[in-house]
């Protein structure tokens, strides 16, 4: 019987073989190909056929959702009208591994013919695509994953991997910031993430607050009609000065002092973690509340004055992880 374990394993061995042989053939025109994308005031048109065309497509799309506008164009399609989608202020990036794509190679006089830097990825810079090529990118590997060395699998990681290196340089290139990834992805788990802010979560009506001065009968009346299963406590000048949680009823119910007449303060947290502010990403106020093993997180003012709360609850049906 087969280990298609081990084999599985053969296969993730030779791929990462072959990625880290690729470290060398990485020269100076990464450098340069990445300052002509940076440079362009059109797009970055992203061509190929077969599988370098479906790796072409992703990396167009990982390209524009990371601040390069770009999109993917089929060589047929391209000699049937869609060559004029290219202007003038555009680069190409043509994928080919054999470098020799019968119609891929067909597009490439009529692109030179307008003068629009081509930057190509092959697997040899002396075929017909590397000729054509302004820049040229090496997607070169010794042997494929496939047990007939034939269906492309080592050499699509490859081209999809220096994809990714040329879109990172990008990112790099043009400082490309978690917020500015933000509003490329507003929908989405990614979105929900990086995109959506605490005020857009938060509590601020009919908050559950009391006066330092309420007793634990008025506290549990409070909690009960927030909702929240807590209480905030604030002294005369509506500042926060401590939070009552229902964990804090219970041992406040195993203390032998314990009185429903007593102030509720006396059975509360004091000094609690707080968010500054409203700006903060909901992801960051997730990971605060994570660490800090709370549930609920008042947000306050540089007064200490509360302008809302976010229960844990919240962040969780919101989809933010």
């Amino acid at each position: 019987m087969q280990d298609f374990k081990e084999i599985a394993r053969d296969v993730l061995r030779l791929e990462a073989k072959e990625l880290l042989n690729a470290l060398k053939t990485i020269d100076d025109d990464m450098n340069k190909a990445v300052e002509l994308i940076a440079g362009i005031k059109g797009k970055l048109i992203i061509t190929g056929v077969g599988k370098s065309g479906l790796i072409g497509a992703k990396i167009a799309a990982t390209m524009a959702s990371t601040g390069t506008s770009s999109f993917f164009i089929h060589p047929t399609e391209a000699l049937h009208g869609d060559l004029g989608m290219i202007g003038k202020d555009d680069a190409v990036l043509a994928i080919s591994f054999s470098g020799e794509s019968e119609e891929l190679i067909k597009i490439l006089p009529h692109i030179k013919r307008f003068d629009i830097p081509l930057i190509a990825m092959a697997r040899k810079r002396d075929s017909s695509l590397g000729r054509y090529g302004d820049l040229f990118l090496s997607i070169d590997v010794t042997k494929e994953a496939c047990p007939l060395d034939a269906a492309p699998t080592t050499s699509t990681t490859l081209t999809l991997a220096v994809g990714d290196a040329l879109a990172v340089c990008l990112m790099k290139k043009k400082n490309f910031q978690k917020e500015d990834f933000a509003s490329f992805h507003p929908g989405g788990s990614l979105g929900k993430r990086l995109f959506i802010k605490v005020r857009d979560l938060m509590h601020t009506q009919n908050l559950p607050i009391v006066n330092s001065s309420a007793t634990l009968k008025e506290a549990i009346v409070a909690i009960s009609e927030g909702m929240l299963g807590n209480v905030l406590i604030e002294d005369n000048e509506h500042r926060l000065l401590a939070i009552l949680s229902d964990g804090d009823l219970r041992r406040a119910v195993m203390r032998d002092d314990f009185s429903m007449e007593k102030k509720a303060i006396d059975f509360a947290s004091k000094n609690p973690k707080v968010l500054m502010g409203d700006d903060l990403l909901a992801s960051d106020a997730l990971a605060f509340v994570e660490k800090h093993k709370i549930q609920l997180i008042a947000i306050v003012d540089e007064s200490k004055r509360v302008s809302g709360v976010l229960h844990i609850h919240d962040l969780i049906e919101a989809g933010i992880k």
